[in-house]
Formats: structure tokens, sequence, C-alpha cells
């Protein structure tokens, strides 16, 4: 039972990161749209400030969990993958060099560069992360020797394309939500109407991959599913009419969750589904020793709580809205050189 207990975990863990990373990328992504002069810009990402960091743990988890538990379906995934993840990895360090960074110098053309790499490194993981999770529904080239034999460009499909769409509105929505759940002023309204448009969207898109996931590639359990992501879809898009904007909120993250109850619903008891069914990794030829496991289990119950409960006082801490009001004039350093500096 371990190894299903870890293909779970694994799961959760995942839901986990795009529940709080989906907002953190969508909040990026609509930087230009909703921050309309530097303080604006500073309003939108301070929303994330304290907390975007924090999510991205998540991430680091779930691929070392994989890493432990699955070390096999670790291997074929992060070989066959190279290329969109390590844009992926591209992608987040240039947003966190750009989050740490950018208030660092008092220069418009320095927070300009800045924005362009928070909004560059938040476009496309919400896009390719969307044709990971695609691909691993769909099923790829692997080997008798469980290695990815297909090219980068044999990830890429109408079905694993749609995915991709179905993530970045997905995000985009989540952000947008948030960003009305956190701020007030003008920003709010903003991504208040931003919320509302792209909960069509999202319901759209994600009803059409939803269902194409599920007639082709799914099993029957997991219409349930795709009935609760509906449903919250549907949900959404009522309480960003009525401006309930912590119900939206929590109602987009639950569709995250439901989606990923899909994705790997359609995948068990594979980890890593192949073309070929027989070449196909599974929970237990891909999974480590009930040793490790077991130490993996015990390790878990003791520290998952303690992150859990920091992480919830973080939110709760930084809980309030922002306006332009709470931003104070930049104190970063000058490009330029001054006259008052001089040397002994």
């Amino acid at each position: 039972m371990l190894p299903e207990l870890w293909f779970v975990l694994i799961a959760v863990l995942w839901a986990g990161y795009l529940v709080l990373e989906g907002f953190d990328f969508g909040v990026g992504m609509l930087l230009p749209i909703l921050g309309r002069n530097d303080k604006e810009r500073r309003v939108v990402i301070n929303t994330i400030g304290p907390v975007w960091d924090g999510n991205e743990v998540w991430l680091l988890t779930a691929g070392g969990a994989t890493f432990a538990a699955f070390p096999e379906w670790y291997a074929t995934l992060f070989s066959g993958f190279y290329l969109p993840l390590l844009l992926i990895l591209l992608a987040l360090i240039i947003r966190g060099v750009s989050f740490e960074y950018r208030g660092k110098i008092a220069d418009a053309r320095w927070a300009a560069w800045a924005d362009r790499g928070i909004i560059i490194g938040s476009w496309v993981p919400a896009v390719l992360w969307g044709v990971a999770f695609a691909n691993l529904v769909a099923g790829v080239e692997l080997d008798a020797h469980h290695e990815f034999v297909g090219g980068f460009f044999s990830l890429l499909t109408p079905f694993t394309l749609l995915g991709g769409l179905v993530t970045l509105s997905l995000f985009l929505l989540h952000g947008a939500v948030f960003l009305a759940l956190k701020t007030g002023g003008e920003i709010r309204t903003r991504a208040t109407g931003l919320a509302r448009t792209f909960a069509l969207v999202a319901t759209v898109l994600a009803g059409g991959w939803a269902v194409w996931a599920q007639v082709a590639y799914s099993v029957t359990w997991t219409w349930a599913a795709v009935a609760v992501a509906a449903a919250c879809l549907v949900g959404v898009v009522v309480a960003t009419r009525k401006e309930r904007e912590g119900w939206a909120f929590t109602l987009s993250g639950v569709t995250l969750v439901a989606a990923v109850v899909l994705i790997f619903g359609s995948m068990f008891p594979d980890v890593m589904p192949a073309l070929d069914p027989a070449n196909s990794l599974t929970i237990h030829n891909a999974s480590s020793t009930d040793y490790t496991l077991t130490v993996m289990t015990w390790v878990a119950v003791a520290l998952v709580p303690v992150v859990l409960l920091y992480q919830g006082w973080t939110y709760w801490v930084f809980k309030k809205r922002l306006t332009v009001e709470h931003i104070p004039d930049p104190i970063g350093l000058s490009l330029t050189k001054t006259d008052d500096i001089t040397v002994g």
C-alpha cells in the first residue's frame, strides 16, 4: 500500500503547488494590465511578495518526493521532458530574480526590465505545466526500457496544447480573483472585471479539455472530478458577478484540486503512461523499496504539519487588503552617479 499512498501524497503536493503558485502566476501575468503606474504595479507585486517563494516550496517538495518514492518515474520524466522543464526552470529563476531585485534600484528602466522578467516568468510556466500534465494523461512514447524516445515536438499535440491553454486560463482566473480579494480601490475594481471575463473563458476551455480527457483517456470514477470542477467554475462565474471574492477564490482553488484529481486518476495505476501500455511505468515498477517509503512516511508525518502551520500563519499575518496608499516612495539605489560620494 505504500506505493499507492505516495502516489496520492505526490498528487496532494501538486494540488497544493497549483493552487498556491497558480495565483502567483496569475498575478504576474496580470501585472501590466492591472498596474497602470509604478505604485499600482508595486501593489500588485506586494500582494504575493510575502508568500510567492513559500509557494514554490511545494514544487520542490513534489519533485523531491517523486525522486525518493518513484526514482524511475523521476528519471524518465525529467529526461523525457527535459526541454520544457528546463524552460520552466529558467522562467522561474528569471521571475524570482525580478521579484527580489526590482526594488533595489529606484529607476524606471530597471523596474521595467524587472517587470518583464516577472511577466515572462509567469506566462511560460502557466502554459508549459498544462502541456506537461496533458502529456501524462494522454501517454508518451516510451520503449521497453521505460525510456522516452519521442522528441520535444511529439509533446505538442492538439490535446496537450489545449491543456496549456486550460492552465493558462485557470491561473489567470485564480490570479484575478486573488487580486480582487487582496486589493482595494481601482485595482480591485479592474481585477473583479477581469475575473468575470476569465471565469467564462476558463469554463469553456477547461470544460472542453476535461470532457476530451475523460472520454479518451480516463476512467469512470473521475467523472466526479469533472463534475466538481464544472460546478466550481459555474460558482466562480456567479461569485465574481456578486463580488464575493472569498467564495470565488475558494471555488477556483477547488477547481484546480479537481483538475489534479482528474489527471492523477486518469494515470493510475501508472505514474507515466506509455502509448504502448506494456511499456508504461506503474506505481509498482517505478517505486522505491518498502523501507525507503516507510522512512519517508514517518518523516512526512512529523514535518508536514509544521510546514502547513507555518505557511498558514504567514497567510494570516499578511491577510489585509493593499492599496496604493500603503506603498511608500522608492528607496532603492540610483543607477546614476551622485556627486556627494567622496573617496577617503
